[in-house]
């Protein structure tokens, strides 16, 4: 069956983020700056599923570490997004081929919500699969299998592309085709990986 839908991931697909956030953190925080950030990653893990308020998690657990205000640390660490213009350039490209192109991230709601609002990612995407929403976060199974239901097509329509390994493999997993890239492999590789699943995107 051919691909007819293709479902990128934002971090590491279509935006960066801060590249540093162990020495950011190490800033306030000296030696225990990986501490910290199990901590922050953990304290994430609910709200990534819409289970409960990040700020509000923040508010309980930057105090024991770090005399630093929570959201000075959030704005620093989550709300600093550079948007890959390459990549929404793709994604047009992409759409304008006539498949569906669709966003599949991992994101609390403040930042999902930055991303729809400030950033304007509505605009690229036919459905947009943020987790929050969802109540369930790549790499579970039901990620994927929610996600292609929202778009509309068998599992081996949809070609994912991730930077996460283990999220590649579990949409293949669950049928879905895969592609593992990263922004910092230059987007001529994902051109010729999205080519190899007879996906052909026109020049820039």
């Amino acid at each position: 069956m051919a691909v007819d839908h293709v479902l990128l991931d934002a971090d590491g697909v279509l935006q960066r983020s801060p590249r540093d956030p162990i020495g950011l953190l190490r800033g306030w925080v000296g030696e225990r700056a990986e501490e910290l950030a199990h901590a922050l990653w953990a304290a994430e893990r609910g709200p990534l599923r819409g289970e409960g308020d990040f700020l509000e998690v923040l508010e309980r657990v930057v105090p024991t570490y770090a005399d630093v205000a929570p959201g000075v640390l959030y704005d620093a660490l989550w709300r600093d997004i550079t948007v890959s213009p390459e990549s929404l350039a793709l994604a047009g490209r992409l759409r304008e081929a006539g498949l569906g192109v669709h966003l599949g991230t991992n994101q609390h709601r403040q930042r999902g919500e930055q991303m729809r609002t400030e950033l304007g990612f509505d605009e690229h995407f036919d459905v947009s699969c943020y987790s929050w929403e969802m109540g369930v976060t790549k790499p579970e199974p039901a990620y994927f299998e929610t996600a292609v239901a929202r778009i509309g097509a068998a599992p081996d329509q949809v070609l994912f592309v991730d930077d996460v390994l283990a999220n590649v493999e579990s949409a293949r997993e669950v049928g879905l085709r895969a592609v593992h890239w990263h922004l910092d492999q230059g987007h001529a590789v994902l051109v010729e990986a999205l080519a190899a699943h007879g996906v052909e995107v026109r020049a820039a």
